[in-house]
């Protein structure tokens, strides 16, 4: 699990972790050298050192370590940066090009607010781990050199923290956990609510939506004062141990300079310059373990991240076909036979009816909510892959060599509007190249009026779901975006979906009107009016979906 975090960068975290430490065995000198200066200056010691050269030796010493710290912090900055960034890219990635069940909630989750939380985990436990294993191993032989009995102090003491760490730690692990699933949740239920707002609205259910957000928000929040409370225990205990350590080493040292204690040094009497330097490094010995217990709580936050992403690796995903890049028209007659092709929805195979659609005919796909109408404008999209049977296109096979360069003589109407942030000019601009003016696609599309009481025309900016337009006018945009995407066959899904009588009708008439130009239609419905302006009709049947024409 961490191979996948650390493997890429392990390099620039080494290299950070070995900046780190040495810019922690600085101290030494620089305690060696203040403890010199006052037993010169107490006059205990013949080889005392010079208040200024300590001064010095202090300074110095101070900007060196500045420097390896601000080196080895850069370093481990930029290998999580680098992370974030590969995890990130990875997931947007196969995201666009092989949805998973999850919802765009929980993946934008996960990218926005989980994957952030890898960062302290990288820049501070690795350098951590790598401190921890050399700074209080080279301490303690230095300590024992001059004291056995700190030296086994600081032995006996050191232990209790990295114990205490990996008690409190499992329980860090699952709290965070809990959280990160806490925060999925109620991203999830605000994407729902947000899309159902209106409906929402009119139902009057606004005061039970805002109960079930202050149930979640207390929830969240539940969760979090427990990833808290946990932290603040872990400290307090980790502090208990680290305090309790330090003082035995000075209730040794004062004792032992009064000269109540006469034994725990190599048969020298232990010097004021020498109390004093144990008294420094004696902190210094605990620090990569404090340090180390502080990042175990970002550890167990950022393995419960890598948990959800190996989690979405694991994901059953349905890819497209081809390699979603923009590709040179399929050559040949406009032309679609389906035949004998079934697809495999995460385990729900689903056969697509039989049907062919030749160039300038209007078609239809009717048949009930939830019969394979959306699945089969898919399949014929190539953005769900047959598991058997096929699908020909102009006279070539639907597959990874032909995908791309077929879907550029493709212009679609989907069900649900969509309209990136940009302006309604820009929208109505998917090609350059475009044939067809934006004025005449508009005029196709009986849109003009739509644009003309904009306020600010072709220039305003939608919301992401068509906020500033109703419904009917949206279906009208796309297609008339549609009309400019100049392709050779229309899809559309549901375009009169959910819309009243008489704004169904201005979307069917806008329809007609491409048919009178020559378009070629496969339209999925369920609207008698727009079933009746087709030429002929496919039945798709949830049982068998067994292509049949009719008028």
């Amino acid at each position: 699990m961490q191979t996948r975090i650390v493997g890429p960068v392990a390099r620039t975290l080494r290299a950070a972790g070995f900046l780190a430490v040495l810019s922690a065995l600085i101290w030494p000198v620089q305690a060696g050298a203040i403890a010199l200066a006052i037993d010169g200056w107490v006059g205990s010691g013949a080889g005392g050192l010079s208040v200024p050269a300590a001064a010095a030796t202090v300074l110095i010493g101070g900007a060196i370590r500045a420097w390896l710290d601000f080196r080895a912090g850069g370093l481990a900055f930029d290998a999580a940066d680098r992370t974030i960034a590969r995890e990130r890219d990875v997931l947007l990635r196969r995201e666009a090009r092989a949805r998973s069940g999850d919802g765009s909630a929980a993946i934008a989750a996960l990218i926005v607010q989980k994957l952030p939380m890898l960062h302290p985990w990288i820049t501070r436990y690795y350098v951590a781990m790598v401190r921890v294993s050399v700074v209080p191993l080279v301490l303690l032989i230095v300590v024992f050199s001059i004291s056995w009995i700190v030296g086994l102090v600081l032995l006996a003491a050191g232990p209790l923290i990295p114990i205490f760490m990996a008690l409190i730690g499992i329980a860090a692990e699952k709290a965070s956990r809990r959280q990160l699933a806490e925060i999925g949740t109620m991203n999830g239920m605000l994407m729902e609510r947000l899309s159902a707002l209106l409906d929402i609205r009119l139902l009057g259910a606004s005061d039970r939506v805002t109960r079930d957000f202050e149930r979640r928000a207390d929830a969240l929040r539940n969760q979090t004062m427990a990833v808290l409370r946990i932290a603040f225990l872990s400290s307090t205990v980790l502090e208990l141990a680290a305090a309790i350590g330090v003082a035995m080493v000075a209730v040794f040292v004062g004792f032992t300079l009064l000269g109540e204690i006469t034994y725990g040094t190599w048969g020298v009497p232990l010097t004021l310059g020498q109390g004093i330097f144990l008294l420094l490094l004696a902190p210094d010995y605990f620090n990569p373990l404090r340090d180390l217990a502080a990042a175990w709580h970002d550890r167990a936050a950022g393995l419960s991240v890598v948990a959800e992403l190996e989690e979405a690796d694991r994901a059953d995903r349905i890819a497209f076909v081809g390699n979603g890049v923009p590709g040179q028209p399929l050559d040949g007659p406009i032309r679609v036979r389906v035949s004998g092709a079934t697809v495999d929805l995460s385990g729900r195979v689903l056969a697509l009816p039989d049907f062919d659609v030749s160039a300038g005919e209007a078609v239809a796909l009717r048949g009930p909510s939830g019969a394979g109408k959306s699945t089969t404008l898919a399949a014929i999209l190539g953005l769900v892959p047959l598991s058997a049977g096929q699908i020909d296109v102009c006279g070539r096979r639907l597959d990874a060599d032909t995908a791309d360069d077929w879907r550029s003589r493709l212009s679609v109407v989907p069900q649900k509007p969509h309209f990136a942030d940009r302006s309604l000019r820009d929208y109505l601009t998917p090609r350059p190249d475009a044939d067809v003016s934006i004025a005449d696609a508009l005029t196709l599309a009986q849109a003009c009026p739509i644009v003309d009481r904009l306020p600010d025309g072709l220039e305003t900016r939608l919301s992401e779901s068509g906020g500033g337009v109703s419904g009917g006018e949206a279906r009208r945009l796309m297609i008339a975006r549609a009309v400019r995407m100049d392709g050779d066959l229309l899809l559309a899904d549901e375009p009169t979906a959910d819309l009243d009588p008489q704004t169904a009708a201005m979307v069917i008439d806008a329809l007609k009107g491409l048919k009178a130009a020559g378009k070629t239609m496969l339209i999925a419905t369920h609207d008698p009016a727009l079933i009746a302006a087709m030429d002929r009709v496919v039945t798709v049947s949830p049982q068998n979906m067994d292509g049949e024409t009719g008028a």
